[in-house]
């Protein structure tokens, strides 16, 4: 059973003192993933600021910490109650330092309904699921999640996979660096909140790093994200270093039409139509996935249409609001835009065209539109600006500086575009098109200079940890989902950061990053496991507990040894 897999009897200050062993390692790893799952920290509540306050003083009363209090601070993020990431700095020799990075937060607890008491704890919960399981009709997934957690290899707990077994993972290997007698180099762990919603917590952390890194004098070398990944199969595709992080845009396409009555169709051009035709050009399109690397992004979906009426109405609808999940391995941020206005001015066309067609066959005229235009939010703004309505200006600046309105990037953006098209008097047919949310940009070793050596000294490691555990640890290109990696060791070109900028309509959704921000490449090595944001989260054990920390730790040393030539610790005495 899992429990077998939790069990740990010693005290946390005895285990701290004692890590001489990779039994010690693992068993710290497994006592570390317990305490921190059960504290909840669901992103957005006072739960999620409380935990860095709990973290800041477990670290803090361990004997390296106890001794070095100067090494352990809290920086602030954001929020009322306000979060804050902890941030806490190791010493060797030197002052080539390797981040370790991760975050705290996690989904809300709803969806574990009756069980939702137990949801951070992981040992009583494994019970309560498999009793749920066995008690009912099950579906294939469920079998398997039954099967996984009868198998003794599975632990579930909200947050446990997503991923606060990987930041266990890091602190052990911190940990253990801190029981060396003279390590080469430094170890700045991080743990950041809010990177379920807009990842504030690490960009706070990428803007204050560069003054942490003067006042202990430290240089930079790399980074290795603690983040989860998952695999339905036999953890061969999860255990595995990734040498990049996708890309994530979410465009808007903000319909206005001309409506009419509903006896006289043809008299106007309705929104529905083109809001149909973009979905039907974009929705799934696999002609519109990326390639690199040889490996494939998503298809773009959409995740939100609206019709804007708030009442029943027997005129043709004039405003439709579509917002799509768009992912990449290599599109930037110009490309995406130009490929996005490509396919919904064909759209606009195609609806167009088709409502020609129809009202032809019907014998009834038609309007005709004229110039039928998609405008980005950038022109939308200059149009604005241009009709000289007196305090134009000031109105543009505060609707783009509107408070999010409840944490909802969608409803925030169409808040603004809406009153921007009021502004501007426009009439359809007319498709505004922009950015609806914080983008994630693509990050990839590739980016980076130093990127081959850090790479290089950290794979140097793994045939001997393969060796060891009789596993395999593979490497992968391109993180699946989005993560922490796309703001920590990168600055986006100039160009593209400004285009985003200017066609991210809210203010509250643009990344503040500064000139200053420091480059390095990153890499993650982070726990595997299935269902993570699910009722049956649960995180690998034996890969989880006994394999990674050791090849964090590993990967640390070997990162960080001068000559570049990695130092791999015996067996039978490797912390």
């Amino acid at each position: 059973m899992a429990r077998e897999l939790l069990a740990c009897p010693e005290h946390q200050e005895d285990k701290v003192a004692k890590i001489t062993g990779l039994q010690s390692l693992a068993a710290r790893a497994r006592e570390l993933t317990v305490q921190l799952t059960q504290w909840p920290s669901v992103t957005g509540t006072p739960d999620e600021a409380e935990f860095s306050h709990n973290l800041q003083r477990s670290l803090a009363d361990t004997p390296y910490f106890r001794d070095r209090p100067e090494q352990l601070m809290l920086v602030a993020s954001h929020g009322n109650p306000e979060t804050s990431s902890v941030v806490a700095l190791v010493r060797g020799t030197g002052s080539r330092t390797i981040i370790l990075a991760g975050h705290f937060d996690t989904v809300s607890i709803s969806n574990y309904g009756v069980l939702a008491s137990l949801a951070c704890d992981p040992e009583p919960l494994t019970g309560a699921l498999i009793e749920e399981l066995e008690s009912r009709a099950r579906s294939v997934s469920e079998d398997k999640t039954l099967a996984d957690l009868k198998s003794g290899n599975f632990v579930p707990g909200r947050g446990l996979l997503d991923m606060k077994s990987g930041l266990a993972a890091g602190i052990a290997a911190m940990e253990s660096f801190a029981g060396l007698e003279t390590p080469a180099g430094n170890i700045l762990f991080v743990a950041t909140p809010d990177e379920e919603n807009g990842s504030r917590g690490i960009r706070s952390f990428r803007n204050a790093l560069p003054d942490i890194a003067r006042r202990f004098d430290l240089e930079i070398i790399g980074a290795i994200n603690l983040d989860a990944s998952s695999c339905e199969g036999d953890g061969k595709d999860g255990r595995a270093i990734y040498l990049g992080s996708i890309g994530k845009f979410l465009p808007f396409a903000f319909v206005v039409g001309r409506p009419t009555h509903a006896g006289y169709p043809f008299d106007g051009v309705s929104a529905h139509l083109i809001a149909a035709e973009i979905i039907r050009a974009i929705d799934t399109n696999s002609d519109l996935r990326d390639e690199a690397h040889g490996e494939f992004s998503p298809a773009p979906v959409c995740l939100e249409v609206k019709d804007l009426r708030d009442a029943y109405d027997v005129t043709t609808p004039d405003k439709v609001w579509l917002a799509f999940n768009w992912l990449t391995h290599r599109r930037s941020a110009r490309d995406l835009l130009g490929d996005f206005r490509d396919q919904v001015q064909g759209a606009l066309d195609a609806a167009l065209h088709l409502q020609g067609l129809n009202s032809a066959r019907a014998g009834a005229s038609h309007f005709f539109p004229g110039e039928a235009r998609v405008l980005t939010y950038a022109e939308l703004r200059e149009l604005v600006r241009s009709c000289g309505r007196l305090g134009a200006e000031h109105r543009i600046a505060e609707l783009e500086a509107v408070a999010a309105i409840d944490d909802s990037p969608l409803e925030t953006t169409r808040h603004i575009v809406s009153a921007m098209i009021a502004e501007a008097s426009i009439e359809g047919p007319v498709v505004i098109i922009g950015f609806g949310s914080l983008h994630y940009p693509l990050v990839h070793l590739e980016h980076h200079d130093a990127g081959r050596d850090f790479y290089k000294a950290i794979r140097s490691i793994v045939p001997v940890i393969e060796e060891r555990h009789q596993t395999t640890i593979r490497d992968r290109q391109i993180f699946a989902g989005i993560s922490d990696m796309s703001f920590l060791g990168h600055r986006q070109d100039a160009a593209q950061a400004r285009l985003v900028v200017e066609n991210t309509p809210a203010g509250v959704y643009v990344d503040d990053a500064r000139d200053t921000a420091l480059r390095f490449p990153v890499v993650n090595i982070g726990p595997w496991g299935r269902d993570y944001h699910q009722k049956w989260e649960r995180a690998h054990g034996p890969y989880t507990f006994e394999v990674l920390p050791e090849l964090i730790f590993e990967a640390l040393r070997a990162g960080l040894a001068q000559d570049g030539r990695p130092v791999v610790s015996p067996q039978e005495d490797s912390p």
